[in-house]
């Protein structure tokens, strides 16, 4: 990838996410690239019962709602926006995988995902984010692995991104 360009990097909140969020303002400062960092949500429900009965104003608080947890994440990161990056935030509606190939469309892009065994209740309401991204993108694709910390958490971290995302374990 040449200077410039952008870094795009999926976020979620979750410790694995932040590991990839950590690689991605890296690669954005190495390459003096824009770094694209993005939230995909999805109304709950899905799309189909909203399409039923919208409701403009769910879909307000679902908004405002994925960019704080945005905005968390940097905060959780790096104690806020990093230094030396110039930061785009955005949230997107819709499913993670379909959002970020959507977005990093360039051939200069660099796309950065987090990669790792999840458990299997979010392996089967999330699918396959980074096989998706792998197979899928147009763009170089940066798969970071789970650090060796998160290894020996093992069953703990799902426990973790259930608390720090604010679901029950």
């Amino acid at each position: 990838m040449a200077q410039g360009g952008r870094v795009v990097v999926g976020v979620s909140g979750s410790l694995r996410s932040l590991a990839a969020l950590h690689r991605a303002v890296d690669e954005a400062r190495r390459r003096d690239a824009e770094l694209m960092a993005v939230l995909a949500w999805t109304v709950p429900g899905g799309e189909p019962a909203y399409r039923r009965n919208p409701c403009p104003s769910l879909l307000t608080v679902c908004e405002e709602a994925a960019a704080e947890r945005l905005e968390q994440a940097f905060r959780d990161a790096f104690g806020g926006p990093p230094a030396g990056v110039r930061l785009r935030l955005v949230t997107a509606r819709g499913e993670p995988a379909a959002a970020l190939t959507e977005l990093a469309h360039r051939p200069e892009d660099l796309l950065v995902i987090s990669t790792g065994r999840r458990g299997l209740l979010p392996r089967l309401f999330h699918g396959g984010v980074s096989r998706h991204c792998l197979a899928r993108a147009r763009c170089p694709v940066l798969a970071v692995p789970p650090s060796e910390l998160m290894h020996d958490l093992g069953r703990t971290t799902g426990v973790l991104d259930a608390l720090r995302l604010g679901h029950p374990a």
